[in-house]
């Protein structure tokens, strides 16, 4: 990643997002482009390209995982994200509302979005919130910094964060995971 990193989002951006999101036209749809960055940790390629059968199972129904694969992924880094509870819920209503084949997230004019658009709509959001640094990456920064502080309560390792986030190296898993003071006291007083 060059020149300054996306700003990690707290959990009150998060929610602010999200109620932004529900009072648009397109409420469904923007939900589930929030929860694909901040609960799957996707990239705005990766959302725009997502499609139906990569997270529908063969009976229609929502399946375990996010099958995110080679081709939508950067240099190809395809991976499995199993489905936060509030994600998959989110796209059971967007499933229920229409469209159950072709692009997840779909334009006004019912055509996929193209990646510029999803960054675009994080952009205004962020704007409109005032959230200063913010991008269409603090979302998936969000999750690798989250996922990264959880991780060993999960009984899992960094190399699990890592194949979430579908890096090739650990280093780079790492240069996304922003550092917590509170959680360094801790560390130092439990030495």
């Amino acid at each position: 990643m060059s020149g300054k990193q996306a700003k990690i989002l707290s959990a009150d951006h998060i929610d602010d997002l999200l109620f932004f999101a529900e009072q648009t036209r397109h409420p469904l749809r923007n939900r589930v482009i929030v929860l694909l960055s901040v609960k799957a940790g996707l990239r705005a390629a990766e959302i725009a390209k997502l499609t139906w059968d990569m997270v529908l199972t063969p009976t229609g129904e929502i399946g375990q995982s996010i099958e995110v694969r080679d081709g939508i992924a950067k240099k190809r880094s395809g991976r499995l994200i199993p489905i936060h509870a509030h994600l998959r819920l989110a796209l059971g209503d967007l499933l229920a509302s229409g469209y159950s084949e072709g692009p997840i997230i779909r334009s006004e004019r019912g055509g996929a979005m193209s990646p510029e658009s999803i960054v675009i709509w994080f952009y205004r959001k962020f704007g409109a919130l005032g959230f200063d640094g913010c991008s269409s990456h603090s979302g998936r920064r969000t999750f690798i910094t989250r996922a990264a502080r959880s991780v060993h309560s999960a009984g899992g390792s960094l190399r699990d964060v890592q194949l979430l986030a579908g890096h090739r190296s650990i280093q780079t898993t790492q240069r996304y995971i922003d550092g917590d003071s509170d959680a360094q006291r801790r560390l130092i007083s439990l030495i």
